[in-house]
């Protein structure tokens, strides 16, 4: 299963079309239809989705219709659903009489008798033949998913206008990046613009071009990649070893399941194999490509659905993924085909009938079918699912499995690991890992419980723990299933070059920056507006905390009352701001991960997080400072603010504090590791802005005491306020000859600006420790 046998006794043809002309394998088959990665794609209307298959049946081509609306039709005008093609035969599509036409001829006899192996193999070692070939340019050719470029791309990851391929004065060429979405990259490398030669691979979405003397060679990745891994080996502290020696052959459209005892590295593994964690030796090649070197590029080409759900679950399916389509798709890209893209991933995960319901009212195996299809927007050729069954009972288990088994036989390399041994007969190979993350079996899952000896898999399991001094590896290296599925299958793969020993690129800045940031800010407040929860609070918290303020400031601002209004005011501030935020980042981790990896900004994430959270908080500060102080005597009669009338001063002076909480439960929210901590750690941070405000405590003159109390942002509101109403007069004493309570334009302004300095300062601390969050491979340097 998963493995497609050619037809070698078929001749090549060449297919011509209104616009193009390819030659045709007969290793292989050709999708007809209008899906932008079909092999020929036709863009009339007409024409359906998935309308045709052309391929080689033992000694000759045929074609055959998949259900299409319209039909195919052969040149003497007859409908028809199969038929033998050759030489000479032309097949409309969708119409006889105006509808797109596909005509076959024979490869000319100089380019059958003469062979010549294609760049990608030369260079990879991957055993590809051109999609298309065309003659070298002769001026400048641009190139993109639009329409009026000289060179067109059907495929959604694309910008409109991409880049463009230009001659140089010296007759060599160069290859320039317009300003893309999703980047041009030259040998896996991000580039802006860069000199080509015959060597050099170009990477444009899920095309990879070649310049071969006069001719411009395409590749187009159709999902029918194979993976190679070589002696993987990841170490940590204290001499542990977590993986060692791991070497194994995936082929193309396969599913591979791995599996295991705890603590066998079945996690670490997944991480090696994506690249988010790379191996300390050994290499991952992506059809001949080193994955940790171009990384940058075939981050693209590679889906994960982490064991936790990387959904917004109080967004409808449809409005999930129609976010997660704005984010990884161009922004030049229109609506509607976005949309048609989206409603293509929910039919093929068999989502229809839920589209529009609420991600948290499905069940675990409909979710996990949502986080799927979140990764199948952009046709990845390699999609690695972690756990995807846990917690799943045997029913949905089976679903699950099985539709995996579909994405694979569609044109997918799938991997996943499990814990679950229930349909691993589904699955094309397994690879079995023992204890210190060595390989006990690699091979058909029918094999394994022969070889073990075990008759059934607990059996199995149990033999690694019975059994700790085993040398499990070493036994199956000597064994013939090591022979037969390791080193035969990998000895027919051509030897690849080397990559050149430099550390792997940064994948490029995103840049549609401020694209990324609306359709977080959007994606974000809808979210949040969807969670009835924080809703209720984010209303009740301002006016209940202001309702207090109030009845302790009474009618007016005085020796008794003012001190306590406005330490609530600060408590209140506080509690509001660090509320809204101490949850939001720890709860969205696996989400961050995920987005980061496929092409993020982290600043537009985290401005977007400031831009709804510090919105809200200010509108609850303001709620929160006139439900306590609207109509209460603030200065005596004729006495103002230092700069402003005092209810606007100590309104600013609350909704900055807020602010500053709010980021200050970001920067906690950022540190924590699990959601739980963070109620806990809420409370101590509202202790502590009350001891160290200077309402209960003397600080000033104070050693230590005061210059912590410098890092507090209600030290510093509860100065502005406290200047605005003059409390150095109002409350006599210690307390109130503080010097930052004092009504002086310079004490404000500087007091004020400290809760902007610290603001600043907590949000780079979250951008420092958000970095930590990204994939290993990204923070090389």
């Amino acid at each position: 299963m998963g493995e497609r046998s050619g037809a070698p006794g078929a001749p090549q043809l060449v297919l011509e079309t209104a616009g193009d002309s390819q030659v045709m394998s007969p290793s292989r088959a050709y999708q007809v239809g209008r899906d932008p990665l079909s092999d020929i794609v036709l863009t009339d209307p007409r024409v359906s989705w998935h309308h045709a298959i052309l391929h080689a049946d033992h000694d000759h081509w045929v074609c055959d219709d998949v259900g299409s609306s319209n039909g195919t039709f052969d040149d003497a005008g007859h409908r028809v659903i199969h038929l033998d093609v050759g030489p000479g035969t032309v097949l409309h599509f969708g119409s006889f009489t105006d509808g797109p036409w596909a005509a076959l001829a024979a490869l000319p006899e100089p380019t059958r008798m003469q062979p010549q192996p294609s760049a990608l193999t030369r260079l990879t070692g991957a055993f590809r033949q051109p999609t298309t070939i065309r003659p070298a340019p002769v001026r400048a050719v641009r190139i993109g998913r639009a329409r009026d470029n000289d060179l067109v791309l059907d495929d959604l990851v694309v910008s409109r206008h991409h880049a463009e391929l230009s001659r140089r004065p010296d007759g060599g060429f160069q290859i320039t990046d317009l300003d893309s979405h999703n980047g041009t990259y030259v040998n896996g490398s991000p580039v802006t613009t860069a000199p080509l030669g015959p060597d050099d691979l170009v990477g444009i979405g899920h095309s990879l071009f070649c310049l071969v003397g006069d001719q411009l060679q395409e590749w187009l990745d159709t999902g029918e990649v194979s993976l190679r891994v070589e002696e993987l080996a990841v170490h940590v502290g204290g001499g542990r070893t977590l993986l060692e020696g791991v070497t194994f052959p995936i082929a193309e459209k396969s599913l591979l399941a791995v599996v295991g005892p705890s603590g066998a590295g079945k996690s670490t593994l997944l991480g090696a194999l994506t690249g988010l964690r790379p191996a300390d030796t050994g290499s991952v090649r992506y059809d001949g490509r080193d994955l940790y070197r171009d990384y940058a590029e075939l981050r693209q080409r590679i889906g994960l659905v982490p064991q936790e759900d990387i959904l917004h679950t109080q967004l409808t399916v449809r409005r999930a993924l129609g976010y997660a389509a704005e984010l990884r798709f161009p922004d030049d890209t229109a609506k509607a085909e976005r949309e048609a893209r989206v409603d293509e991933v929910i039919q093929e995960l068999g989502l229809s009938q839920r589209a529009d319901l609420v991600i948290s009212r499905l069940s675990g195996g409909q979710r996990k079918r949502v986080s799927v299809a979140l990764e199948l927007l952009t046709k990845p050729s390699l999609l690695f699912l972690d756990e995807p069954t846990s917690g799943l009972d045997p029913g949905m288990d089976r679903s699950v499995m099985h539709m995996l088994r579909g994405l694979a036989d569609d044109g997918r390399t799938v991997i996943v690991v499990t814990h679950s041994v229930l349909s691993l007969s589904v699955c094309d190979r397994l690879l079995m890992l023992a204890p210190g993350g060595r390989i006990a079996y690699y091979g058909p899952p029918d094999d394994a419980l022969p070889y073990f000896g075990c008759d059934d898999w607990p059996a199995a399991f149990e033999a690694f723990e019975e059994q700790p001094g085993r040398d499990w590896a070493g036994q199956f290296r000597a064994s013939e299933p090591y022979r037969a599925y390791i080193t035969d299958a990998m000895g027919q793969q051509r030897p690849t070059r080397a990559p050149a020993e430099t550390p792997p690129p940064e994948p490029p800045k995103a840049q549609s920056w401020g694209s990324q940031l609306s359709t977080l800010v959007r994606r974000y407040a809808a979210a949040l507006s969807s969670d009835r929860t924080f809703l209720v609070v984010m209303i009740a918290l301002p006016f209940v905390m202001g309702a207090m303020a109030r009845a302790l400031a009474g009618s007016r601002l005085d020796q008794s009352t003012a001190l306590n209004a406005l330490l609530i005011l600060c408590v209140g501030a506080v509690l509001t701001g660090a509320a809204n935020s101490v949850r939001e980042l720890v709860k969205e981790r696996v989400i961050y991960r995920r987005e980061r990896a496929v092409g993020l900004s982290r600043s537009a994430y985290l401005c977007s997080k400031i831009v709804v959270l510090g919105t809200v908080t200010v509108v609850q500060a303001v709620v929160l400072t006139m439900v306590g102080l609207v109509g209460v005597r603030l200065r005596p009669p004729g006495a103002g603010g230092v700069f402003l009338p005092p209810l606007v001063e100590l309104t600013l002076a609350v909704a900055l504090l807020a602010f500053t909480a709010m980021m200050l439960g970001l920067l906690v929210s950022a540190l924590v590791p699990r959601e739980e901590i963070t109620m806990p750690l809420l409370v101590l941070l509202a202790i502590v802005q009350v001891v160290f405000c200077g309402a209960l405590l003397k600080l000033h003159g104070v050693p230590g005491l005061e210059q912590l109390a410098w890092l507090v942002p209600a030290r510093w509101a509860l100065g502005a306020m406290a200047g605005t109403v003059d409390l150095r007069h109002l409350v006599p004493g210690s307390i109130g000859a503080d010097p930052l309570f004092a009504h002086r334009p310079g004490t404000w302004l500087l007091c004020m600006g400290m809760l902007l300095v610290l603001s600043v300062v907590f949000g780079a601390v979250v951008s420092v420790l958000l970095r930590r969050q990204e994939p290993a491979v990204m923070r090389r340097r």
